[in-house]
Protein backbone atom coordinates (compact mmCIF):
# COMPACT_ATOMS: atom_id res chain seq x y z
CA UNK A 1 0.00 0.00 0.00
CA UNK A 2 3.17 2.55 1.02
CA UNK A 3 3.78 4.52 -2.41
CA UNK A 4 7.36 2.52 -3.47
CA UNK A 5 9.00 5.88 -4.57
CA UNK A 6 8.56 6.62 -0.70
CA UNK A 7 9.75 3.24 0.52
CA UNK A 8 13.16 3.80 -1.22
CA UNK A 9 13.42 7.11 -0.38
CA UNK A 10 12.93 6.04 3.17
CA UNK A 11 15.22 3.14 3.64
CA UNK A 12 18.62 3.27 4.86
CA UNK A 13 17.62 6.71 6.59
CA UNK A 14 16.82 7.78 9.92
CA UNK A 15 12.78 8.66 9.97
CA UNK A 16 10.82 10.70 12.37
CA UNK A 17 6.75 9.57 11.89
CA UNK A 18 4.42 12.05 13.01
CA UNK A 19 2.41 9.82 14.86
CA UNK A 20 -1.21 10.60 16.37
CA UNK A 21 -2.70 7.23 17.36
CA UNK A 22 -5.81 8.22 15.09
CA UNK A 23 -6.64 5.65 11.99
CA UNK A 24 -3.98 7.42 9.60
CA UNK A 25 -0.85 7.63 11.65
CA UNK A 26 -1.86 3.99 13.23
CA UNK A 27 -1.85 2.60 10.14
CA UNK A 28 1.20 4.36 8.87
CA UNK A 29 2.94 2.88 11.59
CA UNK A 30 2.13 -0.72 10.85
CA UNK A 31 2.38 -0.54 6.90
CA UNK A 32 6.11 0.79 7.42
CA UNK A 33 6.88 -2.19 10.10
CA UNK A 34 4.97 -4.60 7.22
CA UNK A 35 7.70 -2.40 4.35
CA UNK A 36 10.56 -3.03 7.00
CA UNK A 37 11.46 1.15 6.98
CA UNK A 38 13.02 1.46 10.61
CA UNK A 39 11.89 4.80 11.88
CA UNK A 40 10.66 6.28 15.55
CA UNK A 41 8.14 8.34 16.61
CA UNK A 42 6.41 11.77 18.20
CA UNK A 43 3.63 12.77 19.61
CA UNK A 44 1.99 16.43 20.75
CA UNK A 45 -0.99 16.21 23.69
CA UNK A 46 -2.84 19.19 23.62
CA UNK A 47 -4.85 18.42 26.19
CA UNK A 48 -8.11 19.57 24.63
CA UNK A 49 -9.95 15.74 25.11
CA UNK A 50 -9.60 13.45 27.84
CA UNK A 51 -8.69 10.83 24.98
CA UNK A 52 -5.67 12.48 24.36
CA UNK A 53 -4.11 10.88 27.32
CA UNK A 54 -4.73 6.84 26.12
CA UNK A 55 -3.18 8.12 22.66
CA UNK A 56 0.03 8.87 24.17
CA UNK A 57 -0.26 5.61 26.21
CA UNK A 58 -0.84 3.75 23.44
CA UNK A 59 2.07 5.75 21.72
CA UNK A 60 4.55 4.80 24.10
CA UNK A 61 2.72 1.06 24.41
CA UNK A 62 4.29 0.74 20.93
CA UNK A 63 7.36 2.58 20.61
CA UNK A 64 8.53 0.07 23.70
CA UNK A 65 7.05 -2.70 22.08
CA UNK A 66 9.17 -2.25 18.36
CA UNK A 67 11.63 -0.90 20.68
CA UNK A 68 11.48 2.76 18.95
CA UNK A 69 12.30 5.87 20.67
CA UNK A 70 9.00 7.77 21.42
CA UNK A 71 9.00 11.66 21.68
CA UNK A 72 6.22 13.49 23.67
CA UNK A 73 4.99 17.12 23.55
CA UNK A 74 2.67 18.59 26.37
CA UNK A 75 1.45 21.33 24.76
CA UNK A 76 0.49 24.62 26.28
CA UNK A 77 -3.29 25.39 26.31
CA UNK A 78 -4.00 27.33 22.96
CA UNK A 79 -6.75 30.40 23.61
CA UNK A 80 -7.47 30.92 19.76
CA UNK A 81 -6.97 30.16 16.21
CA UNK A 82 -6.56 26.42 17.62
CA UNK A 83 -5.97 24.99 13.86
CA UNK A 84 -3.42 27.14 12.98
CA UNK A 85 -1.55 27.37 16.40
CA UNK A 86 -1.67 23.73 16.65
CA UNK A 87 -0.22 23.09 13.10
CA UNK A 88 2.82 25.62 14.02
CA UNK A 89 3.40 23.96 17.77
CA UNK A 90 3.49 20.54 16.73
CA UNK A 91 5.63 21.73 13.64
CA UNK A 92 7.73 23.54 15.82
CA UNK A 93 8.53 19.98 17.93
CA UNK A 94 8.80 17.61 15.24
CA UNK A 95 11.53 20.31 13.70
CA UNK A 96 13.16 20.43 16.83
CA UNK A 97 13.45 16.59 17.56
CA UNK A 98 14.73 15.88 14.04
CA UNK A 99 17.49 18.50 14.60
CA UNK A 100 18.43 17.57 18.17
CA UNK A 101 18.83 13.73 16.57
CA UNK A 102 19.58 14.12 13.18
CA UNK A 103 16.95 12.45 11.72
CA UNK A 104 16.63 13.06 7.32
CA UNK A 105 13.09 12.91 6.87
CA UNK A 106 9.99 13.62 8.69
CA UNK A 107 6.62 11.16 7.79
CA UNK A 108 3.26 12.19 8.15
CA UNK A 109 -0.12 10.52 7.07
CA UNK A 110 -1.51 12.71 5.21
CA UNK A 111 -3.71 10.94 2.39
CA UNK A 112 -5.79 11.58 -0.26
CA UNK A 113 -8.61 13.07 1.28
CA UNK A 114 -6.63 15.51 3.08
CA UNK A 115 -5.12 16.68 0.06
CA UNK A 116 -8.40 17.19 -1.66
CA UNK A 117 -9.88 18.79 1.12
CA UNK A 118 -7.32 21.11 1.16
CA UNK A 119 -7.97 21.67 -3.23
CA UNK A 120 -11.35 22.61 -2.67
CA UNK A 121 -10.72 24.91 -0.20
CA UNK A 122 -7.98 26.67 -2.34
CA UNK A 123 -10.27 26.80 -5.28
CA UNK A 124 -13.54 28.14 -2.89
CA UNK A 125 -10.89 31.26 -1.74
CA UNK A 126 -9.32 31.31 -5.24
CA UNK A 127 -6.44 29.91 -6.37
CA UNK A 128 -4.10 29.00 -9.37
CA UNK A 129 -2.69 25.64 -10.17
CA UNK A 130 0.51 25.09 -7.88
CA UNK A 131 -1.96 25.87 -4.78
CA UNK A 132 -4.51 23.39 -5.71
CA UNK A 133 -1.90 20.87 -6.75
CA UNK A 134 -1.43 21.54 -2.61
CA UNK A 135 0.68 18.54 -0.52
CA UNK A 136 3.36 16.45 -2.33
CA UNK A 137 4.45 13.13 -1.79
CA UNK A 138 7.73 14.34 -0.94
CA UNK A 139 8.84 18.03 0.17
CA UNK A 140 12.47 19.31 0.34
CA UNK A 141 12.44 21.44 3.73
CA UNK A 142 15.36 23.60 5.36
CA UNK A 143 17.17 20.15 6.83
CA UNK A 144 14.80 17.35 6.56
CA UNK A 145 12.43 15.94 3.63
CA UNK A 146 9.22 15.65 4.49
CA UNK A 147 7.39 12.40 3.09
CA UNK A 148 3.34 11.55 2.40
CA UNK A 149 3.55 7.94 2.26
CA UNK A 150 -0.12 7.46 1.93
CA UNK A 151 -0.79 10.33 -0.57
CA UNK A 152 -2.50 8.45 -3.02
CA UNK A 153 -4.94 6.67 -0.61
CA UNK A 154 -8.12 7.54 0.50
CA UNK A 155 -8.63 7.06 4.23
CA UNK A 156 -11.49 4.64 3.45
CA UNK A 157 -8.87 2.63 2.13
CA UNK A 158 -7.22 2.33 5.16
CA UNK A 159 -9.83 0.69 7.77
CA UNK A 160 -9.67 -2.53 5.74
CA UNK A 161 -5.79 -3.12 7.06
CA UNK A 162 -6.56 -1.90 10.37
CA UNK A 163 -9.13 -4.75 10.56
CA UNK A 164 -8.01 -7.20 8.98
CA UNK A 165 -4.80 -7.21 11.02
CA UNK A 166 -6.97 -5.86 14.30
CA UNK A 167 -4.98 -2.86 14.67
CA UNK A 168 -5.91 -0.83 17.38
CA UNK A 169 -6.44 3.28 16.60
CA UNK A 170 -8.87 5.95 17.85
CA UNK A 171 -11.40 8.52 16.31
CA UNK A 172 -10.96 12.08 17.15
CA UNK A 173 -14.50 12.97 17.67
CA UNK A 174 -13.67 16.49 17.16
CA UNK A 175 -13.20 15.75 13.27
CA UNK A 176 -17.31 15.45 13.53
CA UNK A 177 -17.42 19.11 14.65
CA UNK A 178 -19.19 20.84 11.37
CA UNK A 179 -18.59 24.27 12.78
CA UNK A 180 -14.94 23.92 12.08
CA UNK A 181 -14.36 24.83 8.01
CA UNK A 182 -12.04 22.15 7.48
CA UNK A 183 -14.70 19.43 9.03
CA UNK A 184 -17.44 20.86 7.14
CA UNK A 185 -15.66 20.84 3.68
CA UNK A 186 -14.64 16.91 4.51
CA UNK A 187 -18.33 15.86 5.42
CA UNK A 188 -20.28 17.63 2.54
CA UNK A 189 -18.33 17.96 0.06
CA UNK A 190 -14.95 15.68 -0.02
CA UNK A 191 -16.45 12.45 1.42
CA UNK A 192 -19.67 12.45 -0.69
CA UNK A 193 -17.03 12.92 -3.76
CA UNK A 194 -14.25 10.45 -2.68
CA UNK A 195 -17.29 8.04 -2.18
CA UNK A 196 -18.91 8.29 -5.57
CA UNK A 197 -15.87 9.32 -8.18
CA UNK A 198 -12.17 7.76 -5.99
CA UNK A 199 -10.68 6.90 -9.37
CA UNK A 200 -11.35 9.91 -11.31
CA UNK A 201 -9.73 11.75 -8.51
CA UNK A 202 -6.98 9.76 -8.03
CA UNK A 203 -6.06 10.42 -11.93
CA UNK A 204 -6.89 13.69 -11.85
CA UNK A 205 -4.11 14.08 -9.07
CA UNK A 206 -1.75 12.20 -11.16
CA UNK A 207 -2.51 14.98 -14.21
CA UNK A 208 -1.89 18.01 -11.80
CA UNK A 209 1.18 16.34 -10.56
CA UNK A 210 2.73 16.11 -13.99
CA UNK A 211 1.72 19.53 -14.80
CA UNK A 212 2.99 21.21 -11.63
CA UNK A 213 6.52 19.71 -12.74
CA UNK A 214 6.79 20.66 -15.57
CA UNK A 215 5.00 24.46 -14.32
CA UNK A 216 7.25 24.81 -11.33
CA UNK A 217 10.61 26.38 -11.51
CA UNK A 218 12.42 25.22 -8.05
CA UNK A 219 15.01 27.39 -6.54
CA UNK A 220 17.94 26.47 -4.27
CA UNK A 221 17.08 29.05 -1.38
CA UNK A 222 20.64 30.61 0.50
CA UNK A 223 19.72 31.31 4.49
CA UNK A 224 22.36 33.81 6.07
CA UNK A 225 21.28 34.59 9.82
CA UNK A 226 17.34 34.86 9.19
CA UNK A 227 17.94 36.34 6.12
CA UNK A 228 17.04 34.23 2.96
CA UNK A 229 17.64 34.84 -0.53
CA UNK A 230 16.99 33.05 -3.98
CA UNK A 231 16.67 33.74 -7.69
CA UNK A 232 14.32 35.63 -9.21
CA UNK A 233 12.84 33.39 -11.87
CA UNK A 234 11.07 36.38 -14.14
CA UNK A 235 7.98 34.07 -13.48
CA UNK A 236 5.53 35.46 -11.41
CA UNK A 237 3.86 32.64 -10.64
CA UNK A 238 7.09 30.49 -9.87
CA UNK A 239 8.38 33.45 -7.95
CA UNK A 240 5.28 33.16 -5.46
CA UNK A 241 5.17 29.42 -5.50
CA UNK A 242 8.95 29.85 -4.07
CA UNK A 243 8.01 32.81 -1.77
CA UNK A 244 5.52 30.58 -0.33
CA UNK A 245 7.37 27.81 0.47
CA UNK A 246 10.78 29.64 1.55
CA UNK A 247 7.70 31.01 4.21
CA UNK A 248 6.56 27.95 5.22
CA UNK A 249 9.56 26.08 5.48
CA UNK A 250 11.83 28.83 7.04
CA UNK A 251 9.59 31.29 8.94
CA UNK A 252 6.15 28.80 9.43
CA UNK A 253 3.87 31.71 7.92
CA UNK A 254 1.47 30.80 5.60
CA UNK A 255 0.57 33.64 2.90
CA UNK A 256 -2.87 34.37 2.74
CA UNK A 257 -4.71 34.67 -1.13
CA UNK A 258 -4.73 38.71 -0.86
CA UNK A 259 -0.68 39.04 0.25
CA UNK A 260 0.29 36.24 -3.49
CA UNK A 261 -1.74 38.93 -5.09
CA UNK A 262 0.09 41.37 -4.17
CA UNK A 263 3.45 40.20 -4.27
CA UNK A 264 2.20 39.87 -8.43
CA UNK A 265 1.76 43.74 -8.16
CA UNK A 266 4.72 44.67 -5.65
CA UNK A 267 8.15 44.31 -5.24
CA UNK A 268 8.59 44.75 -1.71
CA UNK A 269 5.80 43.57 0.66
CA UNK A 270 6.09 43.26 4.18
CA UNK A 271 3.39 39.75 5.33
CA UNK A 272 1.92 39.49 8.33
CA UNK A 273 3.42 42.62 9.81
CA UNK A 274 6.50 39.88 10.44
CA UNK A 275 8.29 39.83 7.43
CA UNK A 276 9.01 41.67 4.59
CA UNK A 277 9.57 40.09 0.69
CA UNK A 278 11.75 42.35 -1.68
CA UNK A 279 12.00 41.47 -5.24
CA UNK A 280 14.45 42.55 -7.42
CA UNK A 281 15.94 41.74 -11.11
CA UNK A 282 18.05 39.13 -10.04
CA UNK A 283 16.84 37.92 -6.32
CA UNK A 284 14.26 37.70 -4.26
CA UNK A 285 15.22 38.37 -0.13
CA UNK A 286 13.30 37.50 2.73
CA UNK A 287 13.77 39.16 6.41
CA UNK A 288 12.48 39.81 9.82
CA UNK A 289 10.38 43.40 9.58
CA UNK A 290 11.86 45.73 12.08
CA UNK A 291 9.83 48.80 12.14
CA UNK A 292 10.79 52.55 11.33
CA UNK A 293 11.52 53.41 15.05
CA UNK A 294 14.69 51.02 14.52
CA UNK A 295 15.05 52.38 11.12
CA UNK A 296 15.34 55.72 12.52
CA UNK A 297 18.36 54.79 14.34
CA UNK A 298 20.49 53.84 11.15
CA UNK A 299 23.43 55.64 10.48
CA UNK A 300 23.76 58.40 7.55
CA UNK A 301 26.57 56.59 5.75
CA UNK A 302 24.82 53.19 5.68
CA UNK A 303 21.65 54.63 4.36
CA UNK A 304 23.95 56.44 1.51
CA UNK A 305 25.78 53.17 0.93
CA UNK A 306 22.31 51.09 0.80
CA UNK A 307 21.02 53.37 -1.98
CA UNK A 308 23.97 53.37 -3.91
CA UNK A 309 23.60 49.76 -3.90
CA UNK A 310 19.61 49.99 -4.66
CA UNK A 311 18.78 47.86 -1.53
CA UNK A 312 14.75 48.28 -0.97
CA UNK A 313 14.51 50.77 2.34
CA UNK A 314 12.31 48.04 4.26
CA UNK A 315 14.81 45.73 3.98
CA UNK A 316 17.43 48.35 5.39
CA UNK A 317 16.98 47.95 9.14
CA UNK A 318 17.50 43.86 8.94
CA UNK A 319 21.08 44.12 7.07
CA UNK A 320 21.78 47.52 9.80
CA UNK A 321 20.99 45.52 12.74
CA UNK A 322 23.29 42.57 10.97
CA UNK A 323 26.43 43.77 9.83
CA UNK A 324 27.63 40.32 8.90
CA UNK A 325 24.71 39.61 7.05
CA UNK A 326 24.94 42.63 5.10
CA UNK A 327 28.34 42.13 4.57
CA UNK A 328 27.69 38.92 2.21
CA UNK A 329 24.25 40.64 0.79
CA UNK A 330 25.80 43.78 -0.27
CA UNK A 331 28.00 41.71 -2.63
CA UNK A 332 24.80 40.16 -4.52
CA UNK A 333 23.89 44.16 -5.58
CA UNK A 334 27.53 44.78 -7.08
Amino acid sequence: MINLTSVHILKNKKNLLAFSAGVDSSALFFLLLDAGVKFDIAIVNYGVREQSKEEVSYAKELASKYNLECFVLDAEVIEKNFEAKAREIRYEFFESVIKQNSYDNLLTAHHLGDRFEWMLMQFCKGAGCVELAGMQKVQKREFYTLVRPLLHLDKSELYPYLQENKIKFFEDKTNDDTNIKRNEFRHNHTKPLLKKYLNGIKKSFEYIDADREAFVIEVDAVQIGELTYFDNTSNKRANIYNIDKVLKSNYKYMLSANEKKLLQEQYTLVVGRKFVVSQNLEYIFIAPYITKTQEDAMELEFKELCRGLEIEPKLRPYLYENPDVFSRVSKLFI
